[in-house]
């Protein structure tokens, strides 16, 4: 679950992270008296789950409350564009506005976790306020890594090596420390499954501060986190993802036009690969689950059709608990009811098959019945086009 900035700065607070002293603003009224509170100069920043918003206009900073309001005006409502958002971009709804700070250098913190060794990995690096990922493709040698050993945490001895490695100077080192200490706690807290204060500043009187923050929740961990639950914002996720989520299906929507259905994780990233192999191009991600219903089946194909850019469905199902029959059941309703009128392509194999296929075969309904994965591919890409 992705969270905004001011709620993810809040949540660092609670740890002890060093952040600005500002408050989130719906209107431009509310925006003008929280600039009046922390003295008239302030940062307008824009509320969206996406990066580079400054470089898309949507950080500003204002010398005094008429610029407040004025900034407040223009940022609200925009339709901002970033690197992250897509060409759609994304419709700001409300602001951050932070008091102003004297920054004299700025730094890079994350934590992310390295699937490859199973462990936390501290992120660090001199080169804050740029885009990280254009660091380590371009210059890796400027992010310094510390591995955190599970049930252990972060040491004092790897946060200190760490600041001494970005070039903290030594009146500074301890609250560097501090920080980077809060920080993993917070991570480990949260149930995160990703953590960045980017960028971390120093400022002239040798504070750290997290200036800017970003935090990810896991889903699978929500349920210890009730609390959390309010902070997700619906307005800025896909529609069809949180549809999705109602009847416990796993979707993300992409770019392509070839709908996916699925069961299982690694089954559904196969097909969408062997799709592109095809020469095609996914619309979606979609797991179904080793559980799936008939009705379960009928919700997917009402959220795969509900995407405009889709010309064609692949549904690739291994039956193991989901037996084929069902799936076949499910299929023939769905086609049915919602009155399916795209190319449909039907891998199966497993339990149930040979009944999943007469099913299909007595139904009346338009089903391409493929022989193996690779023959499903090339037929439902000849389909899209």
């Amino acid at each position: 679950m992705k969270i905004h900035e001011y709620q993810a700065k809040a949540l660092l607070a609670k740890y002890g992270v060093p952040v600005p002293r500002g408050k989130a603003a719906r209107t431009v009224d509310e925006a003008v008296a929280v600039a009046q509170e922390l003295g008239g100069s302030v940062v307008v920043k824009a509320q969206i789950h996406a990066g580079g918003r400054g470089k898309g206009g949507g950080v500003k900073v204002a010398k005094d409350l008429e610029q407040a309001r004025e900034l407040a005006g223009k940022i609200l409502g925009m339709n901002l564009i970033t690197h992250q958002t897509g060409p759609e971009g994304r419709i700001v709804k409300q602001l951050l506005i932070e008091e102003t700070l004297p920054i004299e250098r700025e730094l890079y913190l994350g934590i992310v976790l390295d699937r490859a060794t199973g462990r936390l990995v501290f992120m660090a690096s001199a080169a804050g306020g740029m885009d990280i990922e254009e660091v380590a493709a371009h210059t890796p040698e400027k992010i310094l890594k510390e591995s955190i050993t599970p049930g252990v945490g972060l040491q004092p001895f790897q946060a200190r090596k760490l600041a001494f490695g970005m070039g903290i100077p030594a009146t500074s080192v301890n609250a560097a420390v501090a920080c980077m200490m809060a920080l993993s706690k917070a991570y480990e807290g949260l149930d995160a499954n990703m953590a960045e204060i980017n960028p971390l500043i120093l400022t002239k009187d040798g504070k750290v501060i997290a200036l800017d923050a970003k935090i990810a929740i896991d889903d699978n961990a929500m349920f210890r986190h009730k609390d959390l639950v309010e902070l997700r914002d619906l307005n800025e996720e896909d529609p069809l993802e949180v549809e999705a989520s109602k009847f416990s299906l796993n979707y993300i929507k992409l770019e392509g036009n070839i709908a996916c259905m699925v069961n299982g994780a690694g089954l559904a990233m196969a097909t969408m690969d062997i799709i592109k192999y095809a020469g095609g191009s996914p619309a979606n991600f979609l797991d179904v689950g080793g559980g799936a219903n008939a009705e379960q089946i009928k919700n997917a194909f009402r959220i795969l059709l509900a995407d405009p850019s889709v010309k064609a469905v692949l549904i690739n199902i291994f039956g193991g608990i989901l037996r084929c029959d069902t799936l076949a059941n499910g299929v023939v309703a769905a086609a049915r009811d919602l009155n399916v009128t795209l190319p449909i392509v039907i891998r199966m194999e497993g339990t149930n098959v040979e009944q999943g296929r007469q099913i299909l075969k007595e139904s009346g309904i338009k089903v391409t019945v493929a022989d193996g994965m690779k023959d499903a591919a090339e037929k439902v890409v000849g389909l899209a086009q």
